[in-house]
């Protein structure tokens, strides 16, 4: 593992995956940056400072977590595994928090980004010349 932050590491994972840039919207938050997919320009993952007890933990010093999109069965495994927590911020059954303090390795991230980034991307349309078979 570098010595670089899990934090730094994931936004050059997906800088160099994805080729997005971080996206810093927010005056009042500096350091929190969205993520968007390419083609569709929807938000694929969220990276924001959060004090612990707007987590509901304990704490003094800044946590860096990372919001990505979720199907609803898999939130309900992933939040009872250490490093995954609700969606600060963004809808709790579409979304969840990941806490990027190496509590949850990058090669366990990388993955839900992956999910992410694809459900965001542009649906295919299917050739309207033939009725749908349903």
């Amino acid at each position: 593992m570098s010595n670089s932050s899990q934090r730094e590491r994931i936004m050059r994972y997906m800088q160099d995956t994805y080729g997005t840039e971080a996206e810093y919207l927010w005056a009042d938050s500096p350091d929190s940056a969205v993520f968007r997919h390419p083609a569709s320009r929807k938000w694929y993952a969220i990276i924001m400072g959060v004090l612990p007890e707007r987590l509901g933990l304990s704490g003094e010093q800044v946590l860096y977590v990372m919001n990505v999109k979720c199907s609803t069965i898999m939130i309900g495994s992933l939040l009872s595994t250490k490093g995954f927590l609700p969606a600060y911020h963004m809808n709790k059954n579409h979304w969840i928090s990941i806490v990027l303090d190496n509590s949850v390795p990058d090669d366990q991230i990388t993955p839900l980004l992956e999910l992410s980034y694809d459900s965001v991307a542009p649906k295919r349309r299917t050739k309207r010349s033939q009725p749908a078979e349903e």
